[in-house]
């Protein structure tokens, strides 16, 4: 007598669920139950000139690597408007909802959201001195939450004294405005400036202000004196004013340099500063590889290897100053 075959057996509709949800674990990282969180705050106001791009080309690189919002992440993007009240707001809503990590775009946002949690991942987009600033032991393993990339530093302020002075050689002195509020770390970064190697008969004055406007009202009394210079450093008051201020420039006919490259197409004599837009591309492979496992403590801080420098022509010509040859072979692009 033979025993019939056992019948095959049929999987319930709940064990269907169980087994497909134990392949989407394994597909994706084990976080929290659901889509994994990602939470994205910007320094600047949304209408601001750097504001479109940066989210764009940060979305755009997260898609490539398979993050796409509200498909296999949920992506929630707040905007500081560089105003202290609303970036703190904004950080703890964006905290209230328990993201699995953080890009962070300015030092203020790092530093703000380093104070508020110790253990969701940062990553950071445009910190200036991590460790100075304290979020990171070491830019090669940061030992913490952050992680990321830097902006600028001494050198470059440097730099941006030495590019001025090589096309304007009366040069004696340049304003660098910068608020405190949000930037506290630009004297200390003057101070380091000054004890390492720097252009020659240049004094480097630091202006606060609070607001573009401000500045702008000011800087005709800062263009009296003869041999001046202006320098626009990363400061998102400066940002949310930048086409007014390369013309008012002009006008007073004072030669500057700004990390902003709208500075100089809007008006302004140069603009020399890392590719903040390759920046955003490389965070989004940090969000992609924290999101996969690895920590941020082990992740090393990147310093900028891409930079810009814009020549304004026509706005030498205006001011009659001679742009050197080797200048302009080296300038990623000319306007005329």
């Amino acid at each position: 007598m033979t025993t019939p075959a056992d019948p095959p057996m049929v999987a319930s509709p709940r064990r269907r669920l169980l087994a497909s949800g134990v392949a989407l674990a394994l597909a994706r990282p084990a976080l929290a139950q659901g889509l994994p969180r990602l939470g994205v705050l910007m320094l600047p106001a949304e209408g601001d000139p750097d504001a479109a791009p940066r989210r764009t080309v940060l979305l755009e690189a997260l898609a490539a690597l398979g993050w796409r919002d509200r498909e296999t992440i949920r992506i929630d993007l707040r905007w500081g408007g560089a105003q202290p009240e609303v970036l703190a707001l904004a950080a703890r809503e964006m905290l209230a909802q328990a993201p699995d990590v953080i890009v962070a775009n300015g030092t203020p946002t790092v530093a703000l959201l380093r104070s508020l949690t110790r253990s969701i991942p940062i990553v950071a987009a445009q910190v200036i001195n991590p460790v100075g600033l304290g979020v990171a032991e070491s830019l090669a393993r940061p030992g913490g939450n952050v992680t990321g990339f830097t902006f600028i530093s001494p050198e470059l302020i440097a730099k941006w004294v030495s590019l001025l002075q090589e096309v304007a050689p009366g040069l004696r002195r340049v304003v660098l405005p910068y608020n405190p509020a949000f930037n506290p770390w630009y004297a200390g970064a003057v101070a380091e400036m000054a004890r390492g190697p720097q252009p020659p008969g240049v004094e480097v004055v630091q202006t606060i202000i609070r607001s573009g406007d401000e500045l702008l009202a000011t800087l005709p009394q800062l263009a009296q004196v003869a041999g001046t210079g202006l320098i626009l450093g990363p400061e998102n008051v400066t940002l949310s004013r930048i086409g007014a201020l390369a013309q008012m420039a002009l006008a007073l006919r004072l030669p500057g340099i700004s990390v902003y490259a709208q500075f100089a197409a809007q008006g302004g004599l140069m603009s020399y500063g890392p590719d903040v837009l390759d920046i955003f591309r490389n965070a989004a492979g940090y969000v992609d590889r924290i999101l996969r496992g690895a920590s941020p403590a082990t992740l090393p801080m990147q310093q900028p290897v891409r930079f810009n420098l814009a020549l304004n022509l026509a706005t030498a010509a205006a001011l009659g100053l001679a742009i050197p040859p080797s200048l302009l072979a080296a300038a990623d692009q000319v306007l005329d």
